[in-house]
């Protein structure tokens, strides 16, 4: 284990999947490097609890999509236990009995599409494409460290003139449709396509996710395009849940680490970073503990790294500024049951195939407005959008034999409450929860033999994510790329030297991605080698 004088080439705070990546390239890279997490198992968002006795939830993040394929092959995660299970359907009840249920079978998805709307069926097709083409336009941004804008050097210049030059080789259509995710709402853009309200409500559940927008919000449009960036084996928008649940990935990230070389040490909170004259030089840890390294990197979120790691005024004053109004603003919930058996579903009776992906309440965009809100004004949602997933339906080994675990992702709970708190407020959550399930599924509340409540204020308290928001600051267009999370601070570099970040509060942004800790490990190895 790590003691008092030993020196490190790097030390990472935080061993959540974005510091584990990024120590992974690090020793990969030569550098000998020290991972610290404050907790006793590494993983951050993404761990697998047994929080019942022969029951496994993923407390907090719940699947897969986002992850950067470069890192499965450059982190040789195959190898150390990568196990990605498709997750192939979706099953979206509506509010007078019916449904919409979509797999992998294209002819089967526009007869099911065809049930509420003929045209429907027949748009469906072209939207996948047009989304596939302004996927495809934005991956080689979404991958590579972005420009700094208030750069004179002509490294930068070349690289903000190489994105104007590919901006400019995208087809016309398919760029003006970008500009429209990046600037509009998911409901304008959902409304070309399609007329039917179960449609568009499924559609436009990725456009709020963790975010503080309804679906006819400006800003929607963003977070819609960003969760559709995921791939599974090349298909972009797919999801998948790994063997074990979000924590098994982590184990498998920390397994490839060690295989570098990387250190991790538990149980080993972080107090400050130790600066001498402008630079970093090591990290106290809250035990009283002192650590040596040539470089500190920041897996946290932005305001822990610039206002509270370090003393603000070794900062500048404008990126002190930028940090305090960055905005976090968490409206995410989990709820987690432990289940005697599978739930029934009235007009699917006895099919148990449908729960082998993903079920989602959001009858309409209307539904979903509705539950925004009650947000607006400091509510949390009465009849809350929920993406559920029962996850021992596709890994048996989450629960006991004939027992099943549901992961509830949860909105719109806002963080800060206008009339109430959230520690008043939990088991307020867990029945509004209970009550929506057993609309659609009536022998729900006869199933369940655990609940476990998760709001955003113990996703702050647990896991450090200020305010609770699960992406580590916003989707928002003032706090994406060039602005994630600072102008001028956007290349994982902070103003003292030697000292990154590497968190979800930096490009390409939040989810199990990866690519912050991916780009942040090339710029840090990059400014080795140029000494």
């Amino acid at each position: 284990m790590a003691s008092g004088t030993e020196t490190y080439d790097a030390i990472v705070i935080g061993g959540g999947h974005n510091g584990l990546v990024n120590g992974a390239y690090l020793a990969r890279g030569g550098l000998k490097t020290l991972i610290l997490e404050r907790r006793h198992l590494v993983g951050g968002a993404a761990i697998t609890e047994e929080l019942h006795p022969g029951f496994n939830f993923t407390t907090f993040s719940y699947a897969l999509s986002l992850l950067r394929p470069d890192i499965v092959q450059e982190l040789d995660l195959v190898r150390h236990g990568l196990m990605v299970l498709n997750m192939p359907t979706t099953l979206a009840p509506t509010d007078d009995g019916d449904y919409l249920y979509l797999g992998t079978d294209h002819h089967a998805n526009y007869h099911a599409i065809a049930r509420h709307s003929r045209a429907d069926a027949e748009a469906y097709d072209d939207y996948k494409t047009m989304l596939n083409k302004v996927c495809q336009a934005v991956k080689p941004l979404f991958d590579q460290v972005p420009p700094n804008l208030f750069s004179d050097e002509p490294e930068e210049i070349a690289r903000l003139a190489a994105v104007g030059s590919h901006l400019r080789g995208i087809e016309p259509k398919t760029l003006h449709m970008l500009t429209r995710f990046l600037t509009g709402s998911s409901a304008e853009i959902l409304d070309d396509y399609f007329d039917s309200d179960i449609v568009k409500g499924l559609l436009s559940s990725s456009s709020i996710i963790g975010s503080k927008v309804g679906p006819r919000s400006q800003g929607s449009g963003l977070v819609l395009l960003f969760h559709k960036m995921g791939e599974i084996d090349g298909a972009f928008g797919d999801w998948g849940f790994h063997k074990g649940g979000n924590g098994g990935f982590t184990q498998v990230l920390a397994r490839a680490a060690q295989a570098f070389g990387a250190e991790i040490k538990l149980d080993a909170g972080v107090s400050q970073v130790i600066t001498r004259n402008g630079e970093a030089v090591g990290v106290a840890l809250e035990n009283g503990d002192e650590l040596y390294a040539k470089r500190v990197v920041s897996a946290l979120d932005p305001r822990r790294t610039f206002l509270q790691l370090v003393e603000p005024r070794e900062l500048p004053t404008d990126l002190v500024d930028a940090i305090k109004k960055y905005k976090f603003q968490g409206v995410s919930a989990k709820v987690n049951f432990a289940l005697d058996g599978l739930p029934d579903f009235p007009p699917l009776t006895g099919q148990t195939d449908i729960f082998r992906g993903f079920l989602n309440i959001a009858p309409s965009i209307d539904y979903i407005e509705r539950a925004f809100d009650e947000a607006k004004y400091g509510d949390f949602s009465k009849k809350p959008y929920i993406d559920a997933c029962i996850q021992s339906a596709l890994d048996p080994d989450m629960s006991p034999p004939g027992k099943h675990v549901l992961s509830c992702f949860v909105q719109y709970c806002p963080y800060e409450l206008k009339n109430s708190d959230w520690d008043s407020e939990k088991d307020n959550l867990g029945d509004t929860v209970q009550k929506t399930l057993s609309t659609y599924f009536p022998d729900f509340n006869n199933l369940v033999l655990h609940r476990e409540v998760v709001t955003p204020l113990d996703i702050e308290r647990t896991v450090g994510l200020s305010e609770g928001n699960i992406f580590a600051g916003e989707f928002l267009a003032p706090q994406m790329y060039f602005f994630r999370p600072a102008p001028g601070w956007n290349q994982y570099r902070t103003p003292i030297q030697g000292y990154y970040q590497c968190g979800s509060g930096t490009h390409p942004g939040g989810c199990v991605i990866g690519g912050p800790g991916r780009l942040a490990a090339q710029q840090i190895l990059g400014d080795r080698d140029k000494g």
